[in-house]
């Protein structure tokens, strides 16, 4: 009755329930080294206010989007009324491809997405350039990669926007939160306005949260997950319930309100301990080094987080048959997201005749490794174990 975390998210404690004096504006600003940072209710409605602040001044139209990315981005960009377009990855990667990002930016690119996943940090040398050449905007997606950074400053300041994740996790969280932020003080004050104009209050969103704030807080162990988290896992597999399973099956309503003063203190708290537990993550991604498999690893001159491994299978039967033994066996092996972007059922009539042979591959070849404090040793190279055996096989 043990169940292993499919990422490495900081445990909360009840003293973090405590109203005390921290703001999380002010300790998320020092954590990430800007002057200001904005507080929303989710990394979605993050994207949400910046999109809608680029768009104000713009006749611009197109937003371009990793073709393997979390399905909240493509439907953010239609919830403000843009175009998602798709942009293939690098082979065997989810960098976005140099190539085919130059055939997706036109006149009419109000701006790029590169993602930063899984707390890996992705190559943006390439994207900035060809970003600002058809003068469109940067926003990175580093929901995944609070912490990482990128030739020495966090990630999400080298474009001009950045997000981060608050949501279960993503290391620290708030049940559901994100943080917004920007180098030019000029832009942080459109996003402040946006975000005053668009974003209204709800007693009923916040007290849900908090109620899932504090389920989290009593749930989030070894034995309650395999209750919480792990049965019903088991139940949508078995079910052949994919999409459900790892947590895909969005619709296009995003709840937008504000965050109230007493979650942001609880998430205060919580953060002043999120430095030393990334540092132990760190000093855990050794445990990498255990697979001959490929694993996916950050850019020269970046240094990521660590919540699991993005572990590339040689084929999509490999990975198909790693999953039919780990998935369900309480051992932290995952899938990230089901599909590429045009293969979700709800998403189909975004990218009809899509052409994205890159993503489609990574999506099938791809399963994660938790890399969790609660993982041991022998756990983790009983997987590794079983992914070798049959990687070789396949």
């Amino acid at each position: 009755m043990r169940e292993i975390p499919p990422t490495a998210g900081l445990p909360l404690q009840w003293r973090d329930f405590i109203p005390g004096r921290p703001t999380l504006e002010q300790g998320m600003a020092a954590f990430i080294g800007v002057p200001e940072v904005q507080i929303e209710c989710s990394g979605t409605a993050a994207l949400v206010v910046a999109l809608t602040a680029l768009k104000q001044d713009s006749t611009r139209t197109s937003v371009v989007i990793p073709a393997y990315t979390c399905p909240l981005v493509a439907i953010a960009v239609v919830h403000c009324g843009l175009k998602p377009v798709l942009c293939d990855l690098k082979p065997g990667h989810f960098d976005l491809d140099p190539e085919a990002l130059e055939k997706a930016c036109t006149e009419d690119t109000l701006a790029v997405i590169p993602t930063h996943l899984g707390g890996r940090v992705a190559d943006l040398d390439p994207v900035l350039a060809i970003a600002h050449r058809v003068a469109a905007y940067v926003i990175e997606d580093a929901a995944q990669a609070l912490g990482a950074q990128w030739h020495g400053q966090s990630v999400g300041l080298a474009g001009d926007i950045g997000f981060f994740s608050l949501a279960v996790g993503k290391g620290l969280t708030i049940f559901e939160g994100g943080v917004l932020v920007a180098k030019d003080a000029a832009m942080r004050a459109r996003l402040r306005a946006v975000s005053e104009h668009i974003i209204p209050s709800s007693i009923y969103w916040e007290t849900r949260r908090l109620a899932e704030l504090a389920g989290y807080t009593a749930l989030y162990n070894p034995t309650c997950l395999h209750y919480a988290y792990g049965n019903p896992l088991r139940r949508d597999i078995s079910e052949g319930r994919l999409v459900e399973a790892v947590g895909d099956d969005f619709d296009f309503d995003i709840p937008l309100h504000r965050i109230g003063r007493y979650r942001k203190g609880i998430g205060a708290k919580a953060l002043t301990r999120l430095p030393a537990f990334l540092h132990q993550l760190n000093a855990q991604s050794s445990r990498k080094e255990l697979f001959t498999l490929p694993v996916m690893e950050d850019v020269p001159n970046a240094h990521g987080t660590w919540p699991y491994f993005m572990v590339l299978m040689p084929t999509a039967e490999a990975r198909d048959e790693a999953l039919r033994q780990l998935w369900s066996a309480g051992l932290g092996v995952t899938r990230l997201f089901i599909h590429a972007l045009p293969d979700y059922g709800y998403l189909k009539h975004l990218f009809p005749n899509a052409d994205v042979p890159n993503a489609r591959d990574f999506a099938a070849r791809m399963l994660t490794v938790s890399n969790s404090v609660w993982m041991n040793e022998e756990e983790m190279k009983q997987v590794r174990d079983i992914l070798e055996e049959i990687g070789k096989r396949r």
